[in-house]
């Protein structure tokens, strides 16, 4: 095996090209990207950069000596056009032509635009990539007063943001909850509060939203329901609407595939010299995608270590995170199937709570924990370990959890 070839610059790129390095892989590694960066945390983005506290620069992941090390070839803002699995070579815009022994598809997500006209309003953004971030920094020092478009966590994380920022907010989510895909009720209410509490207007259940750019400053106009009397008119509007995953050159090459890519255990698809990781691909054992940046990471080095025959499965449980205001928000498990658990409450200090949902066996299966990092370290193992635990040890704020043992 001589050549590898990824389509995708992103974070599952970056660490399978390092993880066959450091597994003695020696050929040739070609990554493919269509932004004109390359490499980078796409977290920050929503959170620090927009508060101005970090730089782009910043958000490298490997220092530039560290990639100059793995001897990649990068061709970039390329895209990929097809592949074809025939004669295992991939095609891109430029007209070039590049062979492939294994081939990893990275290529992430990109922000859903609802209705296509939104993305012609110059003061319509969405923020996915560092091209969209220069885009809102160029803008938000002349806006006073902004409408976000979706209670999930992207719309969340602005929020909190530009609150700080002392820029009048307004989030509009059309579920009659926040964050509804990915927490519980009692997350949802929690969340809600907190943006209350620091001046965010929440409006729940827009079933319906409408979008108009004004010929005044070209100001946008937000029309709930239908309702004429319900327009309201801010500076600057930013689309939180969700998740497109960028699985077209997968299903034009006629891989197998869903809401997104399927993958086995190992990440590979249903062509045996193809794989794929992070957000593109479905975690194999929840049947979804899962965007964070701890999937994509791990995601890509087990793509990496199967492509040299290595069979180590992928069973990392989601863990993914957000900041907002002062409260670091972690998140273990999923809420998928979580309907006949058992939540227990352990309150901390200034609403530093922490939700655990534990199953019929008291098995912890899900956990949202607000400034505890060390709780969340210690839950990856219950959960591993399949530990049952006692409910009223939870909640028993006197009680050290670091004695919890497996029975």
């Amino acid at each position: 095996m001589n050549q590898i070839v990824v389509v995708g610059a992103g974070q599952a790129a970056i660490w399978a090209a390092k993880t066959l390095r450091s597994e003695g892989y020696e050929g040739n590694i070609t990554i493919v990207g269509d932004e004109n960066d390359a490499f980078y945390e796409r977290p920050p983005l929503s959170k620090q950069v927009l508060l101005g506290e970090v730089d782009h620069e910043s958000l490298k992941i490997f220092k530039d000596e560290i990639v100059a090390e793995l001897n990649i070839e990068l061709l970039k803002p390329v895209k990929v056009t097809n592949i074809d699995r025939q004669n295992k070579t991939v095609y891109t815009n430029t007209d070039q032509t590049i062979a492939y022994d294994k081939l990893l598809i990275a290529t992430g997500s990109k922000a859903k635009i609802p209705v296509k006209e939104w993305s012609s309003y110059d003061n319509v953004v969405s923020l996915r990539n560092i091209e969209d971030s220069l885009r809102i920094e160029e803008k938000i020092n002349k806006v006073d007063k902004i409408g976000i478009i979706g209670g999930g966590w992207i719309g969340l994380e602005v929020a909190a943001s530009l609150s700080k920022r002392n820029i009048e907010v307004t989030v509009y989510e059309m579920n009659d909850r926040l964050c509804a895909r990915s927490v519980t009720q009692e997350v949802s209410d929690y969340l809600l509060k907190l943006h209350e509490q620091h001046g965010v207007h929440i409006r729940l259940s827009c079933k319906h939203l409408d979008l108009n750019q004004s010929d005044v400053n070209q100001s946008i106009n937000v029309q709930v329901d239908n309702d004429v009397n319900n327009i309201v008119t801010y500076d600057l509007v930013f689309l939180g609407t969700g998740a497109h995953i960028n699985k077209e050159i997968a299903e034009l090459s006629g891989l197998e595939t869903s809401d997104g890519i399927i993958v086995d255990e190992y990440c590979q698809t249903s062509d045996p010299d193809i794989y794929a990781a992070g957000d593109v691909a479905i975690h194999p054992n929840l049947g979804f995608c899962i965007q964070s940046w701890s999937n994509a990471q791990h995601q890509g080095v087990v793509a990496a270590q199967s492509m040299l025959d290595q069979k180590v499965a992928y069973e990392e449980t989601p863990w993914l995170w957000s900041d907002q205001y002062d409260k670091n928000i972690q998140i273990l498990g999923s809420p998928a199937d979580i309907d006949n658990c058992q939540l227990v409450i352990r309150a901390g200090e200034s609403n530093d709570d922490c939700f655990f949902y534990l199953d019929r066996e008291k098995k912890l299966r899900y956990l949202v924990a607000v400034n505890n990092n060390k709780i969340v370290k210690m839950a990856k193992r219950w959960i591993k370990a399949e530990w049952p635990i006692d409910p009223e040890v939870l909640k028993d704020q006197s009680f050290n959890l670091m004695k919890i043992k497996p029975k």
